[in-house]
């Protein structure tokens, strides 16, 4: 064989060798780099989005009502447990105490209070493991 064929087959597998690693490095980063967001913001991320779902449980017509906060423990997702407390002219609570280093989110709300009483309240919403 002559010096040109060696090159000319020597040269493709080095390129397709040197992909195979880059592509490899990629995946690995990006998977390290998944794993690391993940870890770092997934619990605040979780009592956002569950007190997103507890005042949509708790609304209707834009206005909370304090009679359906024992059904706001649905969305607790599982394998947590939560605790949601409204405040208005007095608290509601449903779920157990929280500890101290529960991840908390908190929303301002229209709160029905009887026949056309209606006052500003805070949804508390905390979630553990």
């Amino acid at each position: 064989m002559s010096r040109s064929s060696d090159r000319a087959t020597t040269e493709p597998l080095a390129a397709l060798v040197a992909m195979f690693a880059i592509a490899a490095g990629l995946t690995l980063y990006s998977g390290v780099l998944d794993t690391a967001l993940v870890s770092s913001t997934s619990d605040h991320n979780l009592a956002t989005a569950t007190a997103d779902d507890v005042e949509r449980r708790l609304t209707t017509g834009g206005v909370v009502d304090p009679d359906r906060l024992s059904d706001s423990l649905a969305a607790i997702p599982d394998g947590y447990e939560g605790n949601v407390t409204l405040t208005a002219e007095g608290r509601f609570s449903v779920g157990p105490t929280p500890p101290e280093d529960a991840d908390r989110a908190y929303r301002t709300v229209s709160v029905v209070l009887g026949p056309a009483t209606v006052r500003r309240g805070r949804l508390r919403v905390s979630v553990w493991r």
